[in-house]
């Protein structure tokens, strides 16, 4: 059954799955049609830097492909919808497009929702200055392995984001394939600082080991 449009209803399918930053009255788990994850997102002002960005999840069109998320509710009027928009505009600043789409629950033939919105960026590097373009698992990884901005390491962001859907029983594959890369990165650099007998060995191992570990079980 489709719910009602009264208020605003966000998409969150990157960092807002684990960290949305508002208050929101409804949280409902579902998914999308006709897009999928990417990393080919620059952040230059939250987990990277203008000289080091970051790589980050936004989506790309794919005809068969859904990406699962979860859809936040925000009611009490125009102002309250408004000042979190003005939020999350200064937060997904490097985002330069909002999309309105259906949202599905599983098992669900018509639209949950109608209009859900949701932030993405134009995949051109003549128009985009934020656009990365695609790249190898293994690039991306060393990338995402060695950036770090005001708000964190990109590790974490992407670490946070792959708990955040197995929470959701929903698991995203190349996001699983790309934090493991990255745990192989963490791990070749833990063994030459090892090998170099610098005094910092035990404090990187223990660092690191969180990275290690399964499905990675980071907290926020």
């Amino acid at each position: 059954m489709e719910h009602s449009a009264m208020g605003l209803w966000i998409f969150a399918y990157g960092s807002l799955l684990s960290n949305p930053g508002f208050e929101y009255d409804e949280k409902i788990i579902g998914f999308i049609k006709h897009y999928r994850r990417v990393f080919d997102l620059a952040c230059i002002d939250h987990r990277g830097t203008p000289d080091f960005p970051a790589r980050t999840c936004t989506l790309e069109e794919e005809k068969e492909a859904v990406c699962w998320g979860v859809a936040y509710s925000v009611k009490g009027g125009l102002e309250k919808e408004r000042a979190i928009l003005q939020y999350l505009e200064r937060r997904e600043c490097e985002y330069d497009l909002k999309v309105y789409t259906d949202f599905y629950r599983e098992g669900e033939d018509s639209p949950t929702l109608t209009g859900v919105m949701l932030f993405i960026s134009t995949p051109d590097e003549e128009t985009n200055k934020y656009y990365l373009g695609p790249a190898s698992v293994e690039n991306m990884a060393s990338q995402i392995a060695e950036a770090t901005g005001p708000c964190g390491n990109n590790r974490d962001y992407l670490f946070h984001l792959e708990k955040a859907l197995f929470d959701i029983g929903h698991e995203d594959s190349s996001v699983i394939e790309l934090a493991n890369e990255v745990r192989k990165v963490l791990g070749r650099r833990k063994r030459r600082i090892c090998k170099c007998g610098n005094v910092a060995c035990n404090s990187m191992i223990s660092t690191t080991q969180m990275y290690l570990m399964g499905n990675s079980q980071v907290t926020q």
